[in-house]
């Protein structure tokens, strides 16, 4: 788990004691203060529990133990005996579906969790996972199919119901979420936070999705977004004002001269920030790749430490939801942040007439210890510039 890591909280088992189990199978999931990780069986056997749902656990912790000598009880084959006194019986009817569902213990608890909430049928989605598995991003993007063709936009799963004249629930935090509330009140102490806006004219980079969308998909298997965009702004806007790549190491300043750039990334268990690497060496095509990638990991709980760490900046897209204007929070030990929101068609003023653009709000939030208001704005109107005109994004200018 790393280094930082001593210990977890058992929250949930996917097995009951005494259950047969297969090897790889899903057994639990374990919270820890950055990530929540799923423990898969080593082995084949009758599985006996050590540990309750809920208890906190060390790292090495032993949390149950397999007989791998019992195994799953064997299938009944035919009795001949039975065969000779039993009368013969009518034939099985034709199952109603040619397409087989996948059995339970290749589907992971998030996808079968998915189904239960969705409807969504599995077997009809086409996995993305290793050996064609399905994933819980794929069973998120069949759910939202629908929506997307109807021009909605996609909301979160419903929250379970309440008991029947409950005034009041109450549900223990979870490791991560904890942890993300002792950093969020951290940098809100120890780092002067100050937010610079401005707003983007996104005509000109919807046009060129609308006219290269289908042959990218061909191309690539997957959409082109947004973030992908921004990204290659962000990093074009760092390499002409360096001020904003630092963070502070005790009393030191560190000038990064990489671009490593973490896209924040909302799951089921809180705000993730898995770091897409080398971001000045990849194409639109290959930020889009690793995006999607990360953010699949992050949804599945796949999500590593390696994945999190290194960050020099982050983008957090609250537009996906429908946020119009926000501060974002930095992610330290960076020393900026920038928050993307929703589009919308809006009348501007271009050439001396009123014309309709879209148009979105972008917030630089950083911190005045080592950004001066100077380097925060420059930076800004850069990422603007690269956005209106995309062209500048393939010329790196």
């Amino acid at each position: 788990m790393g280094e930082s890591i001593s210990s977890g909280v058992l929250a949930r088992w996917h097995v009951k004691d005494g259950d047969p189990v297969k090897r790889d199978q899903p057994l639990f999931e374990l919270e820890t203060d950055k990530i929540t990780s799923e423990g898969c069986a080593e082995a084949a056997g009758i599985i006996s529990l050590g540990v309750a749902e809920g208890a906190e656990v060390k790292i090495g912790q032993v949390v149950a133990t397999i007989d791998v000598g019992a195994g799953a009880p064997p299938a009944a084959g035919p009795n001949p005996t039975d065969a000779a006194t039993k009368p013969p019986s009518a034939p099985e009817p034709a199952p109603k579906s040619s397409v087989a569902a996948p059995p339970a213990a290749v589907l992971s608890p998030a996808v079968r969790r998915m189904a239960e909430e969705t409807g969504v049928d599995p077997a009809a989605v086409a996995g993305t996972g290793k050996a064609g598995r399905v994933t819980k991003a794929d069973m998120l993007s069949a759910s939202e199919a629908p929506a997307r063709a109807e021009g909605a936009t996609p909301s979160a799963p419903a929250p379970p119901p309440a008991p029947l004249g409950a005034r009041q629930t109450r549900k223990r935090l979870s490791q991560l979420r904890l942890r993300i509330a002792e950093r969020l009140v951290s940098v809100q102490h120890d780092a002067a936070l100050l937010t610079t806006f401005n707003e983007v004219d996104m005509t000109a980079v919807m046009d060129l999705r609308s006219r290269y969308q289908e042959d990218f998909v061909k191309r690539n298997g997957f959409k082109l977004g947004f973030t992908s965009f921004f990204v290659k702004a962000v990093v074009q806007a760092l390499k002409e004002v360096p001020a904003i790549n630092v963070q502070i190491d005790g009393d030191t300043l560190v000038q990064n001269h990489f671009y490593d750039i973490g896209v924040a990334v909302s799951t089921e268990n809180g705000l993730m920030v898995p770091v897409i690497r080398d971001c000045d060496s990849l194409g639109l095509a290959g930020v889009e790749r690793a995006i999607v990638d990360a953010a699949g990991k992050a949804r599945e709980g796949k999500i590593t430490l390696a994945d999190l760490e290194g960050g020099v900046f982050t983008i957090t897209n609250g537009g996906t939801f429908g946020s119009l204007l926000s501060t974002p929070i930095i992610n330290p030990p960076q020393s900026a942040i920038l928050g993307m929101h929703a589009i919308n068609d809006r009348p501007v003023a271009l050439g001396g007439q009123v014309v309709i653009r879209s148009m979105m709000y972008v917030a630089l939030t950083y911190d005045h210890r080592v950004v001066d208001g100077r380097e925060a704005v420059t930076f800004l109107v850069k990422v603007k510039q690269e956005i209106e005109d995309p062209s500048r994004l393939l010329l790196g200018i």
